[in-house]
């Protein structure tokens, strides 16, 4: 069983949620015959947007969720995508994916946030969850998220064929694009797609570079560093031969215990 997937790298400077709403239906219409598209980090109401992020967060089920479950009937495709989420009084940095009737199917909160601006906003979550999607076990992890092999160990370890990453990495940082996304796909024999903005937004640079890799470690789709849409065919039978022949999540069972020294 494959699933075409699909990543759009939309402009950094994309306005508010209705903004965005208008820019993906039109990404959408080129899209035929896709299974799953995934967004980067914080689409919704975008990244850098300094204190009028607690004013655009909204519950998981708010309405930009429902907007975005509107696009996903009207398409028939599933979305994935991160938003600011208001709840229990708190803010979190999450990641949410849609199927095709617009049904919420799975959901992340950002576990790693990095000092400054998110520490300073957002609520850490508090773990991982997977989902089921075109006969492929999903998981995500958001952005920091990735940058710790643990993170992915974990997903990997708890069945995820495919891990998605929401992503707004930062113009300097393109060795986690270039070099640190294939590797995490590699060393767990998963599927791991990655999604950035591109261009600018209220002075921060983005990468852009979005990419999706396959279990072996191979960037098999690449996009630039500017506006783009990446795909590739998806097939949950390349996993399992990866981790037959590079059986790592099996003999870790192996390695001594990790303690400390005197």
């Amino acid at each position: 069983m494959s699933v075409s997937l699909a990543i759009a790298q939309p402009p950094g400077d994309l306005g508010p949620p209705a903004q965005r709403l208008a820019w993906l239906e039109d990404q959408l219409a080129a899209l035929p015959e896709t299974d799953l598209l995934l967004l980067p980090e914080l689409f919704h109401c975008g990244y850098n947007i300094g204190d009028d992020l607690p004013h655009r967060a909204e519950p998981r089920d708010g309405p930009f969720a429902h907007a975005m479950g509107a696009l996903a009937r009207r398409h028939g495709i599933a979305l994935a995508y991160g938003y600011a989420e208001a709840a229990e009084g708190q803010l979190y940095n999450s990641a949410q994916c849609l199927d095709k009737t617009g049904r919420a199917i799975g959901h992340h909160r950002k576990l790693t946030l990095p000092p400054g601006y998110e520490a300073d906003h957002f609520t850490r979550g508090t773990g991982y969850s997977q989902f089921t999607f075109g006969g492929l076990t999903c998981g995500f992890l958001i952005c920091y998220d990735v940058e710790f092999p643990e993170n992915t160990r974990a997903q990997a370890a708890q069945g995820c064929d495919l891990i998605l990453v929401p992503t707004a990495l930062g113009a300097d940082w393109g060795v986690v694009s270039r070099h640190l996304i294939p590797t995490r796909a590699f060393e767990n024999g998963s599927f791991v797609a990655y999604a950035d903005h591109a261009g600018t937004q209220n002075g921060h640079g983005y990468f852009g570079g979005s990419v999706i890799a396959d279990p072996w470690g191979t960037a098999v789709s690449r996009a630039a560093q500017t506006p783009d849409i990446i795909r590739a065919t998806l097939d949950r039978a390349e996993v399992d031969r990866a981790r037959a022949r590079l059986p790592y999540l099996r003999d870790r069972a192996a390695l001594p215990s990790v303690t400390s020294t005197p």
